[in-house]
């Protein structure tokens, strides 16, 4: 009896086997490369209950970070400012502002603004704001160029890899303490000799950092890290406790 399907057909089970492969193999490189906190989180913009512009309020009126998240230098975890702190100045500044109505029904109810939270860790990673804020880490570091948006953003995606790469390397993002909180700083705007008075210069480095005319982030964060004997956490016991 002849065979009634062609040849070619014994080959079809294999080549839809290998297709079925390939594909499978794309969807997994897709998602892995793309389902990531980086394209899935990064640029994600809420509307808040109160349009609060921090650009005029950072750098237009000179606030300092600290006024409103107050708890960022002390405690674990930062916080949103209350009411009362909103009405400190706007009981008096655009008190009949239309935008600031929920301000005012907050004020007059004592319920809490119901602002929309941009980072919120997951519970089995730990994470304290006050150890990185005092050894140098800035917010810029973390919530990128906040001073400058009209709306806030989630700059960073704040994923395991990304954490780890400040770990690993924290001369890249180490700054001195007292510019932590301005967020237009750059290691050009070291003096060198001020600096190497304050904090000397790492151990290991024969030039004489305070003659040069300017100092790379890396010579500074050299500097800080040895200085403040900073030894970020790598294993898992870090941040998963």
């Amino acid at each position: 009896m002849a065979n009634f399907f062609p040849r070619w057909t014994n080959w079809v089970p294999i080549k839809m086997i290998v297709c079925v492969i390939v594909f499978a193999g794309g969807v997994t490189a897709a998602t892995w490369y793309y389902a990531t906190p980086k394209f899935t989180k990064v640029g994600y913009q809420p509307i808040q209950p109160v349009p609060f512009p921090h650009d005029i309020h950072v750098t237009q009126l000179g606030m300092d970070c600290r006024y409103c998240h107050s708890f960022v230098e002390v405690a674990a975890h930062s916080n949103v400012p209350n009411t009362a702190t909103c009405m400190n100045c706007h009981s008096q500044v655009a008190k009949d502002n239309p935008k600031l109505q929920p301000v005012q029904e907050s004020w007059n109810s004592g319920q809490p603004v119901e602002w929309v939270w941009l980072y919120r860790t997951v519970d089995y990673v730990y994470y304290n704001h006050s150890a990185h804020v005092n050894r140098g880490i800035s917010c810029f570091s973390c919530h990128g160029p906040v001073n400058h948006m009209a709306t806030v953003h989630i700059a960073e995606p704040h994923s395991m890899a990304w954490c780890l790469g400040c770990h690993r390397n924290p001369e890249n993002y180490l700054r001195p303490d007292d510019q932590v909180f301005n967020l237009d700083w750059k290691p050009e705007d070291v003096k060198p000799a001020e600096f190497v008075a304050k904090y000397g210069q790492p151990s290991d480095t024969t030039e004489d950092f305070s003659k040069k005319k300017q100092l790379t982030q890396a010579e500074i964060g050299q500097t800080l890290k040895e200085r403040w004997k900073i030894t970020p956490p790598t294993n898992c016991q870090g941040c998963h406790r």
